[in-house]
């Protein structure tokens, strides 16, 4: 096959194409926005199952192992497929007489990978020990990320961390995105006082400062709350935040779009209001909404961990990102245990996988893109 032929080929293949196909294409040449998509789907299946990558129960409490420091697996053992952790050694400081842990790499402690372990539900649907990492000896305690103040293994409850600071993140966008079409479309496609009523609640709630908002709102949740409510109140209140600029963007796209040729044969055809704005506008610009949205959900996790950090979001014994980093405020603490501050990192790789995605998906979209 000559080389005008395979470009004749490949110029067919784009004409006939569909808009998803064409920005799948455009997407795959982003090597980092690849690479960062297949990052969050590693963190979006230890959302379905975090008991699975957990080696302990994350509520599993002991004081004398408070502060033991990171045990980093080892996969080679004399040359050989044998994966282990250093094992764990105390000595009483005779000053403060705080016990101080230390790593001892000639005792090693042998683990397996899907191995059984404590008992979990997969999907609230059926029972289960089966675990990716899990000590050979049942008995045995291993912590690959420490312990904290209160013998809590730092790696599980990571884990169950992700589950809720990520679902939060695109739950509270999923709302923010329908109060944005919906509202922005409506205010958009009728216009005049609906228009007016619009803009101005959109103006005033982008006129506010939204760490205040957050504060407030955040604060006046009763404190005799369970977990599952405040993890919905906070959910609902980011997204009340987050919808003006989508909201904005959609309405001025409604504006150019409302006179086309395609919207008027809608509109004789008998079609309601609600069907022309999701069924024939919204499809038009749904690439943007798509990469939009993207960009908002690292935003909404910031948000989250911001204001369980300041004790004001998602509250113990529920674990987030944000509960986690409660731990890391006192500086004596840091001193001694600074894999605390693990989770941090964890947003920030979180956070930075969701602005190449979102980058991605925004160039791919742009039918100008090269």
């Amino acid at each position: 096959m000559t080389t005008l032929d395979a470009g004749t080929i490949a110029e067919d293949r784009v004409a006939v194409a569909s808009n998803w196909r064409l920005v799948w294409w455009r997407f795959r040449r982003h090597h980092l926005a690849m690479l960062s998509a297949v990052l969050l789907i590693g963190l979006y299946v230890v959302v379905l199952v975090p008991d699975f990558f957990a080696t302990q129960d994350p509520e599993r409490t002991d004081a004398r192992q408070a502060f033991i420091p990171v045990q980093m697996v080892h996969l080679f053992d004399d040359g050989k497929l044998a994966p282990w952790v250093p094992a764990i050694a105390g000595k009483r400081n005779p000053v403060t007489l705080r016990m101080e842990w230390t790593t001892d790499k000639q005792r090693k402690v042998p683990i397996r990978f899907f191995a059984p372990g404590h008992r979990w539900r997969v999907l609230g649907l059926f029972e289960t020990n089966l675990h990716l990492i899990a000590p050979a000896d049942p008995t045995q305690r291993i912590f690959l990320l420490g312990s904290d103040r209160l013998g809590r293994d730092q790696w599980s409850r990571i884990m169950h961390g992700t589950q809720t600071s990520m679902t939060v993140g695109l739950v509270a966008v999923a709302l923010s995105v329908i109060l944005g079409v919906v509202l922005g479309g409506i205010s958009g496609y009728v216009g005049g006082k609906t228009d007016q009523v619009i803009q101005r609640v959109i103006e005033l709630l982008q006129s506010v400062p939204t760490i205040p908002i957050w504060l407030a709102l955040s604060a006046a949740l009763p404190r005799d709350w369970t977990p599952t409510e405040i993890f919905f109140a906070i959910t609902v209140i980011l997204s009340l935040v987050g919808w003006t600029t989508l909201g904005r963007e959609v309405r001025g796209r409604f504006l150019a779009l409302r006179e086309e040729d395609f919207v008027l044969a809608a509109r004789l055809a008998g079609c309601s209001q609600m069907r022309i704005i999701l069924r024939h506008m919204v499809p038009t610009f749904l690439s943007h909404i798509i990469a939009t949205s993207s960009l908002a959900i690292p935003v909404m996790i910031i948000n989250e961990t911001s204001l369980s950090f300041l004790g004001l979001g998602i509250r113990p014994p529920a674990i987030s990102w944000g509960v986690l980093l409660q731990e890391a405020q006192n500086i004596q603490t840091l001193a001694l245990a600074p894999w605390l501050l693990i989770p941090g990192l964890v947003v920030i790789v979180a956070v930075l996988a969701f602005n190449l995605v979102g980058d991605g998906l925004r160039d791919a979209a742009d039918p100008y893109s090269q």
